[in-house]
């Protein structure tokens, strides 16, 4: 006779309710514990330091260059603001996860019906809400600079979702600390040893070696490049990071006990998940990426938009043609204001960018000698605007921008009056172009392709002199002496006579330096 047990359906009932009021019951602890890690007072200081952070970004700063963002620059750069509330949220929540023990509560807790593992799920998910308060600010600080009229570019989720991910992968180490090493030291032992270690590994390796294994991986402060070019495993690295917080989660609640296949499965998936983030993003540039960023950087022509603007023709990279009409905008300003055929002569303005070695530092192009071509580069605004405003008048004073690299005469006074006479405050402009930020003696002014132009002392001065006549009457012997003015054999004192302004005592000193 053969026996068949069978569970009862009320049994399997009962089963399946107890576990959905244990999953209830977690949640409502992750709840009451995050209200409790938001009355922690380093979390609140570090939280509203991360806002006014945000906020100075999108409201108190000097736009400049940041009324053009480049939004595959602008995601990235939303990683670093919330690292020090990463650090505070792991310190708040290993303190709560040790609550018990620091109150002698471990022995009345172990008689409830909540295991310990699911207790410290409770703590992991309390992390949740400031992780998806990261990600409403990083969604607004992209949103701000994505609404700008003059932004360009193609932002990334990956790139954006680091921030929040970090913050949930602060929280849950806390856990972890806890579990593993109960001691409210932890936390600090910790962050030194990490430190301790950072200091010991290479530095600067980019998309190869160690650096990718930190949460964030900033890359920022260089000159933008299209973003086909940039090369960064984002994808990979969230992928990482989440794996990584998987997996410390499931070592915390194995730690405080827990022992169900499911909760071994999902450690066996975020392991995985880990180890194949680490194994993509750590190749760094392949062949085809270095090739595709030389072909790029040494033959532009083939890979941008040219567009034809009042006589001119403006040729930029496909996330970039936007600028086309400010560019226009600046060229027909600057050669109003020339004289004989240089007025109505057709430029070439050619977006121009270094073969890519390092996202981290400012590009310097070689110098055209490609008659009639203007540099422009892949920024805008703020000094950039005047810096193109004197690359277009050096390519109508000397035919080029080689030929104007080593101006000893009347011609870098033409260019700078060309280039700032136009607009409402040239004297300020100028001294804000000069590398020294000095009106007085010789100093070299930014160009467009990342080099300088030299001003003499006394060039100096005759374009001060020139700046404070009225604009009409300067204009007019500009336009009646062009001929002169733009001639390599007119000197800075015969300048200034021509254009009616006092003349400087000695000769050039660039002819006597």
């Amino acid at each position: 006779m053969t026996t068949v047990l069978v569970k009862e359906p009320a049994a399997a009932g009962r089963e399946h309710e107890e576990r959905g009021t244990a999953s209830a019951s977690v949640v409502a602890l992750a709840v009451f514990e995050a209200r409790q890690l938001l009355l922690q007072i380093p979390l609140i200081f570090f939280g509203l330091l991360y806002l006014a952070y945000v906020g100075y970004g999108l409201f108190g700063r000097d736009e400049g260059m940041d009324a053009y963002p480049v939004l595959h620059d602008v995601d990235r750069a939303t990683q670093g603001g919330p690292e020090l509330f990463a650090v505070a949220l792991l310190v708040c929540v290993h303190r709560a996860a040790l609550l018990d023990r620091r109150r002698g509560l471990e022995e009345q807790f172990g008689v409830l019906a909540m295991a310990p593992a699911r207790r410290t799920l409770a703590h992991a998910l309390s992390v949740v809400p400031f992780a998806v308060g990261v990600a409403a600010v990083v969604d607004v600080q992209f949103a701000w600079a994505s609404l700008r009229p003059g932004a360009v570019g193609h932002g990334s989720v990956f790139e954006l979702a680091v921030a929040p991910l970090a913050v949930l992968l602060a929280g849950a180490v806390g856990v972890l600390l806890a579990r593993v090493l109960p001691h409210p030291a932890a936390p600090l032992l910790f962050l030194l040893v990490i430190g301790f270690v950072t200091s010991l590994l290479p530095a600067g390796s980019g998309t190869h070696g160690v650096d990718w294994l930190w949460p964030a991986v900033l890359q920022n402060g260089g000159t933008p490049v299209p973003g086909e070019l940039l090369g960064r495993p984002a994808g990979w690295h969230a992928l990482y990071l989440l794996g990584l917080t998987v997996l410390a989660v499931c070592a915390a609640m194995l730690v405080a006990g827990g022992r169900a296949r499911l909760l071994k499965a999902v450690a066996a998936v975020a392991l995985a998940a880990a180890v194949a983030g680490v194994a993509g993003q750590t190749p760094g540039d392949s062949p085809g990426l270095q090739a595709e960023r030389k072909a790029e950087a040494d033959h532009p022509a083939k890979f941008q938009t040219c567009v034809e603007r009042a006589g001119s023709r403006y040729c930029a990279y496909p996330d970039w043609k936007g600028w086309t009409v400010d560019w226009a905008s600046v060229v027909r300003r600057v050669q109003s204001e020339a004289g004989g055929e240089q007025a109505t002569t057709r430029l070439t303005v050619r977006q121009r960018i270094q073969e890519i070695t390092d996202l981290t530092t400012d590009a310097t192009l070689p110098t055209s000698s490609t008659p009639g071509t203007v540099t422009v580069g892949t920024q805008w605004g703020g000094n950039r605007v005047p810096e193109f405003a004197v690359g277009v008048a050096r390519v109508l004073v000397a035919g080029n921008e080689l030929a104007s690299v080593e101006m000893c005469d009347a011609r870098p006074v033409t260019t700078m009056w060309l280039a700032l006479a136009t607009g409402p405050a040239p004297e300020d402009t100028f001294r804000h172009l000069r590398i020294d930020d000095s009106l007085a003696g010789s100093a070299s002014v930014l160009t467009p392709d990342g080099g300088s132009m030299s001003v003499s002392a006394q060039q100096t001065q005759v374009v001060r002199e020139l700046f404070r006549e009225p604009h009409d009457t300067v204009a007019a012997r500009v336009r009646s002496h062009w001929q002169q003015l733009v001639s390599p054999h007119t000197t800075t004192a015969e300048a200034a006579r021509l254009l009616g302004v006092r003349v400087p005592k000695g000769p050039d000193d660039c002819q006597t330096g």
